[in-house]
């Protein structure tokens, strides 16, 4: 009794070991580490914080609001990122279970007729002779529990959790990334589809203009005032405005069609809502941006990196477990008997303990190629975590310079276009005192339609940057939704341990 209870107690109290590295946390970046502030921000950007959900209300649209609000609640993405983390979790759940040990009920009953062997005989080994009669024959019959338990003496399921919920808490972030991918997305089409509204208009508007030119020149060339080429040059520049209508056009349809699938409805269903031109939505005039460290902390994919990197530490745990010998205990408890009556006689109560133990002594280096895989699992891990954390950088300071340049370019489309407003004014007035030709007239009022349509689409390029803007900072997501996930209180750590 002594030994068997040293038996069982020695593996509980090996138990405690958990073999493997413990993760510590995100590497450090060395070169990559971030400066204090974003390179590329200007005056025009402030080191604030900024709200990470709902930026796009700063735009002050209502439609875009709303285009907001149904698409992430209705986005097919949004749901498979949803599924994944569901799928996540329960493989959490599933982990922490297997420590446990696994209990189930059982029936059973065995009909054999084995010639050759007296299964009543008294002889030791069952064997009759061939002139006796031998009963080979046999009927069994048991109902009952039985349990399995496998002790961790390494420590290897507690890795296999580890990097469960590891793994759970990098697909929460990914969910949050779709946010934030799917919320710019919107954002950006809706964009794209006020800028061809507009540019529609003003196209429309100069072939107006240019219709009138070519009138005029026909009643000129009528008149012998001016040549034949004169016509063909003012219908030529028609049809050219005639393409770049019918391209506007259609990438109307397009966005249309991409804003309604985008809120998870068939391609037509938001026309009616859409259909009302509007102008281009601008950006405030000072944007929050933070610095580089809270854009590490912030970034739901960096955030996802980082996890992934626990995930793939405690797997090195698992796979060095398999070195140490596996413990497990077999148990069985019934009733039962030769006859199906047997089954209700609480005195035949059979019991049955097997211990069992293995250790693969000899395996040929299996073992040691699946920690070598392991460890090259976390390498490749953590090589692509800083792959991430420069890829965000290098978006962030790409869409601040873009910001910044298309800034410069509105104010000086602002200004050509006052100029050609100005320009336009006098025009009318000489026209009117009959000083310059219906012409010349006409020719002004295309140049400051088209002055009006290159500061609209720069004014566009201007708020598709603020969106790539508040894309690469990560913006877009409820943090509170996904707090508590990271079960590893390294992840807070991220930015401030480089």
């Amino acid at each position: 009794m002594t030994n068997f209870r040293g038996l069982v107690l020695a593996p509980l109290l090996l138990g405690g070991c958990v073999v493997g590295p413990d993760y510590a946390g995100p590497p450090g970046l060395g070169r990559a580490a971030p400066q204090s502030k974003f390179v590329r921000q200007t005056a025009s950007t402030s080191t604030n914080d900024p709200a990470v959900a709902e930026w796009w209300t700063a735009l002050q649209d209502p439609v875009l609001n709303e285009l907001e609000r149904r698409a992430l609640a209705a986005n097919p993405s949004i749901d498979v990122a949803q599924a994944r983390l569901r799928q996540a979790r329960a493989s959490v759940r599933q982990e922490r279970a297997n420590r446990f040990p696994k209990a189930g009920a059982q029936a059973t009953g065995i009909f054999a007729d084995l010639p050759g062997i007296d299964l009543q005989s008294a002889q030791g080994n069952g064997a009759a002779p061939p002139s006796q009669d031998a009963d080979s024959s046999l009927q069994f019959f048991n109902l009952g529990l039985n349990a399995n338990w496998e002790i961790d003496l390494a420590g290897g399921q507690i890795r296999k959790i580890e990097s469960a919920n590891a793994l759970a808490a990098a697909a929460s972030y990914n969910a949050a990334d779709a946010h934030v991918q799917l919320a710019a997305d919107v954002a950006q089409s809706y964009t794209n589809l006020r800028d061809r509204q507009q540019r529609a208009a003003a196209l429309r508007g100069g072939l107006d203009l240019q219709k009138q030119q070519l009138d005029l020149a026909r009643q000129r060339f009528q008149q012998g005032t001016v040549p034949a080429f004169a016509i063909g040059q003012a219908n030529r520049a028609i049809q050219a405005t005639n393409g770049d209508l019918a391209t506007a056009e259609a990438e109307i349809g397009i966005y249309l069609n991409a804003l309604a699938v985008l809120a998870g409805e068939a391609p037509g269903r938001l026309d009616s809502l859409l259909a009302v031109p509007r102008d281009v939505p601008l950006p405030p005039q000072v944007v929050a941006i933070g610095d580089p460290a809270s854009l590490l902390r912030r970034r739901p994919d960096i955030r996802a990196a980082e996890r992934n990197l626990a995930a793939t530490t405690a797997r090195i745990g698992v796979a060095e477990a398999a070195r140490f010998p596996k413990i497990s205990f077999m148990g069985i408890l019934g009733i039962g008997g030769t006859s199906v009556g047997d089954l209700v006689d609480l005195g035949n109560i059979s019991n049955i303990a097997v211990p069992q133990l293995q250790w693969g002594l000899l395996d040929f280096g299996r073992t040691s190629a699946q920690i070598t895989q392991a460890r090259a699992g976390r390498d490749e891990a953590e090589a692509q975590y800083r792959q991430v954390v420069l890829g965000a950088f290098q978006d962030a300071e790409n869409s601040l310079a873009r910001f910044a340049q298309q800034r410069r370019n509105v104010a000086a489309l602002a200004e050509i276009k006052r100029s050609a407003d100005e320009s336009d004014i006098l025009t009318q007035q000489r026209f009117q005192r009959q000083v310059i030709s219906r012409s010349d007239a006409l020719e002004s009022g295309r140049q400051k339609v088209l002055a009006a349509s290159n500061l609209q689409s720069a004014v566009a390029a201007l708020t598709a940057s603020y969106i790539a803007i508040q894309k690469s900072l990560g913006l877009g997501w409820q943090e509170s939704t996904y707090q508590g996930l990271a079960t590893d209180s390294s992840t807070t750590s991220i930015g401030t341990n480089q």
